[in-house]
C-alpha cells in the first residue's frame, strides 16, 4: 500500500471521530500519530496463564494474565485476573498510576492483520490510538499501550 495516498482510501471503515481527524493523512503519518511504537509505556512478553484449560469449563469466569511492562527504564512483571486480555491490561495499568477507560473499541481484518482502533480516557482527555497484529489479541494490546503513551504524552 503506497504511502501517500489518504488514509481515507486504503481504510474506508475507519471509526467515527478517527476518520475525519484522518482523512487529509498519508498513511505513513496515521501510524506515526496514531500507532506510535515508541513511549515511556512498552508491554513485553504477554500470558493467558490458564489457556490450556478447557473450553467447556471457562463461562463467565475471569481468566489469569500475565505480562512484562515496562515504564521508562523499570520492567517488573504483573499479572490479573479478568474476563479479558484487554481488562486485564487496563488492569495492570492501573496498579502503575496509568488510567486508561476504553471509551470506543473497533477491530477489523485487513487481509493477514488485524487493526484495532481504540478511544481511550484518562478521565481528563480521550485520545484515540490504533494496534496491528496478525493477531487480534496482539493488535488489541498494542492499541491499548499506543493510548495510553498518548495520553501520557499529552499530560
Amino acid at each position: 500500500m503506497p504511502l501517500s495516498k489518504p488514509v481515507s482510501q486504503p481504510l474506508p471503515t475507519l471509526p467515527r471521530g478517527l476518520r475525519e481527524r484522518a482523512e487529509a493523512m498519508t498513511w505513513e503519518n496515521f501510524v506515526a500519530t496514531y500507532g506510535p511504537t515508541a513511549g515511556p509505556l512498552r508491554l513485553g512478553h504477554w500470558a493467558c496463564t490458564d489457556a490450556d484449560r478447557p473450553a467447556a469449563r471457562l463461562g463467565p469466569q475471569a481468566r489469569n494474565f500475565r505480562a512484562m511492562i515496562a515504564v521508562g527504564d523499570r520492567i517488573s512483571v504483573s499479572t490479573a485476573s479478568a474476563t479479558g486480555p484487554i481488562a486485564a491490561l487496563t488492569e495492570m495499568l492501573h496498579e502503575r498510576g496509568i488510567t486508561v477507560e476504553t471509551l470506543r473499541f473497533h477491530q477489523l481484518r485487513s487481509g493477514e492483520f488485524t487493526a484495532t482502533f481504540i478511544c481511550g480516557s484518562n478521565g481528563i482527555r480521550s485520545e484515540w490510538a490504533m494496534g496491528w497484529s496478525e493477531d487480534p489479541t496482539q493488535s488489541a494490546l498494542r492499541a491499548v499501550i499506543a493510548c495510553a503513551n498518548r495520553l501520557l504524552a499529552a499530560a
